[in-house]
């Protein structure tokens, strides 16, 4: 099934049938403020185990999920002073953020890397938001790719390659924004993983003194 969604006022009715696919182990495709990302409910082992089929990736890479705001946050992470002063400053955004995971009985251990710690967003995409919110807990994060691990921006492609592989497709438009920053918040002062969409140098900067 594929939905066509505005980026900034989402459709209510979208949103809620969504949602519906993610409370029942549904796996979706939806527009974030970085790439069209690929995902389900945290809680959903069957749905997880789905994803890791369709990217056909190694179970020793975990995802990340989003999250919909700093609060939020704080209820699957321990976010330290540091990180939380940094994080305000970027919430939301393209970051993608590392920092050890507080429920770890809690969470499927496919979204828990070896260290201990999760990767976790809140993106500047009213979609992403409305469908944390109203699903009430995290998705799932998953950049949507091609065989050769390219990013798939065009909506029109992503529809040929994986409408018989998902349940829901949210066609937002071609997304032409790259992968999200990725900041390690497990060292003082926080290391810089990937440089992507966001810019953090003045930040880092400060931090360094």
């Amino acid at each position: 099934m594929e939905l066509k969604v505005h980026t900034v006022t989402p459709q209510g009715r979208h949103i809620k049938r969504a949602v519906e696919i993610l409370q029942n182990d549904g796996v979706i495709i939806y527009p974030t403020d970085t790439v069209y990302g690929i995902g389900c409910s945290v809680f959903s082992k069957k749905a997880i185990e789905r994803i890791y089929q369709i990217k056909n990736q190694n179970k020793s890479k975990p995802f990340s999920f989003v999250c919909s705001d700093l609060s939020h946050i704080s209820e699957y992470a321990l976010v330290s002073n540091q990180a939380y002063r940094i994080m305000k400053q970027l919430i939301p955004g393209p970051f993608t953020f590392i920092l050890p995971a507080s429920r770890l009985k809690q969470l499927p251990k496919s979204l828990i890397s070896k260290r201990k710690t999760v990767g976790i967003r809140v993106p500047n995409n009213a979609v992403s938001q409305l469908l944390v919110k109203e699903l009430g807990h995290p998705i799932l994060s998953a950049s949507v790719t091609d065989g050769t691990g390219e990013v798939i921006n065009n909506p029109e492609i992503i529809i040929k390659l994986f409408s018989k592989k998902v349940d829901l497709i949210l066609d937002g438009g071609i997304n032409i924004s790259g992968p999200s920053t990725v900041l390690d918040f497990t060292t003082e002062p926080p290391i810089l993983v990937r440089e992507g969409a966001g810019d953090v140098s003045h930040i880092l900067a400060v931090e360094k003194g």
